[in-house]
């Protein structure tokens, strides 16, 4: 298992291309799912559109916790990979999934009961509340499938494979895309089931998607190791994967919450700013996909190669994935200057959706390149074993930052002083980020853990 994939010996830049470029599809084929849904639902009418854009902030949190274990997973499967322990590799991945899908399943079950209050809370009014309801009953039930998904496949990515996932989530896009308008618009012999389609289809997809990871995980890569139920060596493996899982799972929890109450913010000013910052941040994922796939790429790479006992080339990783993201999302802004109104109509008929969507699409992404600096040295903080680093980064930038000049944006200018405010705060912490980058280094009592493994 070590070094298959040339993670610790062949040339730095190859290697990140050869990972990342199966991880801008599986993300794509992630993306595709929410920008499926958005699209077909926004069919329905502006309420369906607001109403789906009100469960973005619930269901990012379980992805959020999701990425958070799957970080924790990525940082320590490919530090035992790296340094030669391949057998404690597996039963660590047994453990990780065992308490993932007990968490996620009892958060899932507490959801589907407090849908209502919960989302009146975010500010959903009476027409919007029974969609809600109808989307996120079926949503819930898939959680756990989703986010067993998401840990077994970084278990995957962690020894460097980054192609078979790639491929099973391409798989279940596509099964999602076919369903979608057969399940929303009641086509053929299929019930027109609206908003609660979109859900139902989305179950479907995750549910074919696990089986087939699942298959990869036990049969074919045999990365799981069965073992007797030991309490004590459960304990020592979920307190390792929380070391990284819980600042990394409250660092990406942040993010939805921050947009929970920009989007509490704009339901104050205009009903129909909701829908539009809610299908621009599916865009913003787009657009950052890039980004994303690296990181991804990013993570296992650096584990492995700390764990190997070579900080140099995991630091010499770091700094070219970032000069590489800044002028990649920097030339990519281009184009959206001439695009944002065209793209908006994409989304909407309304006129005052179509207006707060353009503006969205012209500003915000001009400072997608310090953002992306951001999410790489974030994500690598984690394989430095760093995890509260990489918290307080988000938590500066989101709450010390954003929210503030967000409350001051809407007051001074409404909608659009709002959104002025979020690629000021990204700038700022961009420049942050990369002094930080040139810095980074490896905890003295993991470093020594180490030399003694």
């Amino acid at each position: 298992m070590k070094d298959r994939h040339g993670l610790l010996t062949a040339p730095i830049g190859r290697v990140l291309l050869n990972m990342s470029l199966p991880n801008l599809i599986g993300i794509m084929t992630i993306l595709g799912f929410s920008l499926a849904d958005t699209f077909f639902i926004s069919q329905l009418g502006t309420e369906a559109l607001a109403a789906i854009s009100f469960t973005f902030p619930v269901t990012l949190v379980i992805s959020s916790i999701a990425i958070g274990i799957g970080a924790g997973v990525s940082t320590n499967l490919g530090r035992l990979i790296g340094s030669g322990n391949a057998h404690k590799a597996k039963v660590f991945l047994h453990d990780a999934l065992l308490l993932t899908f007990g968490l996620i399943a009892s958060l899932a079950a507490l959801g589907s009961i407090f849908i209502k209050p919960l989302f009146r809370l975010l500010g959903a009014n009476d027409d919007s509340l029974p969609l809600i309801h109808d989307y996120m009953i079926y949503w819930y039930v898939s959680a756990p499938l989703l986010v067993l998904l998401m840990v077994g496949n970084q278990g995957l990515r962690s020894t460097g494979d980054t192609r078979s996932p790639a491929m099973i989530m391409a798989l279940a896009a596509v099964i999602n895309l076919i369903l979608d308008p057969l399940l929303i618009f009641g086509i053929g012999p299929f019930p027109r089931l609206e908003i609660q389609g979109a859900a139902i289809a989305t179950l479907f997809a995750w549910l074919i998607a696990l089986s087939l990871s699942g298959y990869l995980l036990i049969v074919r890569r045999k990365m799981l190791e069965w073992t007797a139920f030991d309490i004590d060596r459960m304990r020592a493996n979920w307190t390792k994967l929380a070391h990284i899982a819980q600042p990394a799972a409250l660092m990406n929890l942040i993010n939805p919450l921050a947009n929970a109450v920009i989007m509490a913010m704009l339901a104050h000013i205009d009903h129909s700013a909701v829908a539009a910052f809610g299908a621009g941040t599916r865009l913003e994922s787009v657009l950052l996909i890039v980004v994303m796939a690296l990181s991804s790429s990013l993570m296992p790479f650096i584990a492995q190669n700390l764990g190997a006992g070579q900080p140099q080339r995991a630091k010499e990783a770091l700094l070219l994935s970032i000069k590489f993201i800044f002028v990649f999302q920097t030339l990519l802004y281009i184009p959206l200057i001439f695009l944002a109104e065209p793209i908006a109509h994409l989304f909407s008929t309304d006129p005052l959706v179509i207006e707060w969507l353009s503006f969205y699409i012209l500003v915000l992404p001009c400072a997608y390149g310090p953002l992306g600096i951001v999410i790489i040295v974030a994500t690598s903080l984690n394989a430095y074993h760093r995890p509260m680093s990489s918290l307080v980064i988000n938590l500066c930038r989101l709450v010390l930052l954003m929210l503030p000049l967000a409350a001051l944006g809407s007051y001074i200018g409404d909608v659009k002083g709002l959104l002025l405010a979020l690629p000021v705060t990204n700038i700022l912490m961009g420049i942050a980020c990369y002094w930080l980058a040139q810095r980074i280094c490896e905890p003295t009592k993991v470093t020594t853990a180490n030399a003694m493994s």
